[in-house]
């Protein structure tokens, strides 16, 4: 029997090469080759929509695509509306996080209205319907489909004509076509790209469960995200009740929208006031604590952003941070001390941002260096007061975007105190807020007590 040939396959870009290499020869990237099995180089690709005759744009006729409400309003939300006809969404998360019983949750809720089926390939059918029957969901109306063979999950959605389909999950899936085993780069690029093919051929939107790597990526080739059209990723402390699915790409609404769950024994629940799970319930104001209002999208949530500021016990004092830009730190540590007189280069820094919410955006940098100030001076900041700003390297602050929508929110959960940019000041003022706007750092902590 002839010895199979190999050739090593690049996660990122889905790019071959021969041997081995540390670097990928195409993408540039790192240790991303993996080894699979050759494929023989059959033609079996047809375009995903109908070829035609070249127009001119504006003639084009753009219609609102149709969406299909999956029941559950916090996922409608990071999907923009709703699921699209013939749209493909990949929902990637560590292992129990909580994907599976999310859309089966959304399946069940959607089986009244939409013809809906459930491809599972990791689960046996006796272990879907104990979840369903676990989580008490009325699955009467939810065709199951327990199969791992792309051919005959493309038959059966040919047959059933679905208008939803989940398939958990596309590691499992492997082609006939393909030598390879089930989760190699090939399998999973042939797959998701049949099954896209699928979905715009038919109509029928599909949501692709994904693995992820210890880093947290979704598994397999980076290609596997620009094929689909919109990117969902669970998240949340395995230790914690609450998730959150955010959405990294979107084709059909706005990216990095949030969508906030909590897990209980019927499964996921909607939390309906997301800021409320971010703010700690201290009995009395306490120092180094401080109040921003983040944007998620196109959703304002309060977070509160707690540091604690030592003395150093050694010769290198520590920064860290939980859930904030790291690198961040120690610029705005110097910041402060050049421009408003308040040195901690001798003291161990620690600063963390309450309920485990990632925070991205630089308008989280005022209210860390308040914070950081109050836990110095070990003076708490005014009662009910928000803070956001970004700071720059000369010392001014910077303005956020969606300013007055930011403001609105805190001014609806009680707040009544907010330190803001110059340039975010509102024309009108807010009722039931007190807005004071300062242009530099040193105003911002010469304003922190009143």
């Amino acid at each position: 029997m002839a010895k199979q040939k190999s050739v090593y396959a690049c996660t990122e870009c889905g790019g071959q090469t021969l041997k081995w290499q540390g670097q990928c020869p195409h993408c540039q990237s790192w240790n991303t080759l993996i080894e699979t099995v050759a494929e023989k180089q059959i033609s079996r690709f047809s375009p995903v929509s109908e070829t035609g005759l070249v127009q001119n744009l504006s003639e084009v006729e753009a219609q609102e695509e149709t969406r299909y409400a999956t029941g559950i309003s916090e996922l409608d939300r990071v999907l923009g509306g709703g699921l699209v006809r013939g749209g493909v969404v990949l929902l990637g998360g560590d292992p129990g996080i909580g994907k599976s019983t999310l859309l089966l949750q959304a399946l069940s809720h959607m089986s009244g209205f939409q013809k809906v089926l459930y491809i599972s390939g990791e689960e046996s059918a006796q272990q879907v319907a104990l979840r369903a029957k676990r989580l008490t969901l009325s699955v009467q109306a939810v065709p199951l489909f327990a199969e791992i063979q792309l051919e005959k999950i493309q038959a059966a959605l040919s047959e059933h004509k679905p208008c939803v389909a989940v398939i958990d999950s596309i590691q499992t899936i492997y082609s006939e076509a393909l030598q390879s085993a089930p989760g190699s780069v090939a399998q999973v690029r042939e797959c998701a790209a049949q099954l896209t093919r699928l979905a715009k051929a038919s109509g029928t939107a599909i949501i692709l469960v994904g693995h992820v790597t210890k880093e947290g990526a979704l598994a397999g080739p980076r290609v596997l995200e620009h094929m689909v059209d919109t990117v969902l990723y669970f998240e949340g402390d395995m230790h914690s009740s609450f998730r959150l699915v955010r959405a990294f790409k979107n084709r059909f609404g706005a990216v990095n929208e949030l969508g906030v769950f909590a897990m209980g024994e019927k499964g996921l629940r909607e939390v309906r006031n997301p800021s409320a799970l971010f703010l700690s319930h201290h009995d009395g104001q306490v120092a180094g604590s401080c109040v921003m209002v983040t944007q998620e999208g196109t959703r304002p949530l309060l977070v509160e952003i707690q540091a604690l500021v030592d003395e150093a016990r050694s010769p290198h004092p520590r920064r860290l941070c939980v859930g904030l830009e790291q690198n961040r730190l120690a610029m705005l540590l110097a910041v402060l001390h050049r421009h408003a007189g308040v040195p901690c280069f001798d003291q161990d820094v620690f600063v963390n941002a309450v309920g485990g919410v990632k925070i991205t955006e630089p308008g989280a940098d005022l209210a860390i260096l308040l914070a950081i100030v109050s836990s110095l001076k070990n003076k708490p900041l005014i009662e009910k007061m928000v803070v956001i700003g970004e700071i720059g390297l000369a010392g001014e602050v910077r303005p956020v975007q969606r300013g007055q929508e930011r403001l609105k929110e805190a001014a609806k959960l009680g707040f009544t105190r907010a330190i803001i940019p110059l340039a975010n000041k509102p024309k009108q003022a807010i009722s039931g807020i007190e807005i004071t706007a300062v242009g530099r750092i040193s105003e911002a902590v010469a304003h922190m007590y009143g």
